[in-house]
């Protein structure tokens, strides 16, 4: 691996290898971590339309809507009609919820890896460094 001081590209680096680790505990359960932020996300919010899940999760329209094909051609999730028909909602299926609380302990596992590699004082010192980057 080449040093750099870039920013963006240790970022990048960083955030690869992160998504590795929670991919790896989350292997046995059909979804990536970033299909299990997603399940998270829309239990969280409680059918939220798809504009609303976008902007909580700080992705695009299409980034969205290519992951959310996925997970409803698994039956995790589903898209119905919102009050209006430019909106549609997305709703957690029961099979969706079974396969969120059957992977939680893995991620959790996962989390404390991390949370004691760093320690708790890096951690938070982590968090709000990334949180003034986004």
């Amino acid at each position: 691996m080449l040093p750099s001081q870039c920013l963006c590209t240790n970022l990048r680096r960083a955030a690869r290898g992160v998504s590795r680790h929670y991919d790896g505990a989350l292997d046995g359960f059909g979804i990536n971590v970033a299909q299990y932020s997603l399940l998270c996300n829309l239990q969280r919010l409680d059918q939220p339309s798809i504009s609303n899940l976008a902007q909580a999760m700080g992705l695009d329209r299409s980034t969205l809507g290519r992951n959310l094909r996925v997970l409803e051609c698994d039956g995790l999730v589903t898209l119905v009609e919102g009050e209006d028909q430019r909106n549609r909602v997305v709703q957690l299926t029961e099979a969706g919820r079974e396969r969120l609380a059957a992977a939680l302990p893995a991620w959790e596992a996962a989390q404390q890896r991390l949370i004691e590699r760093l320690g708790a004082e890096k951690r938070e010192t982590l968090l709000a460094l990334l949180d003034e980057l986004a």
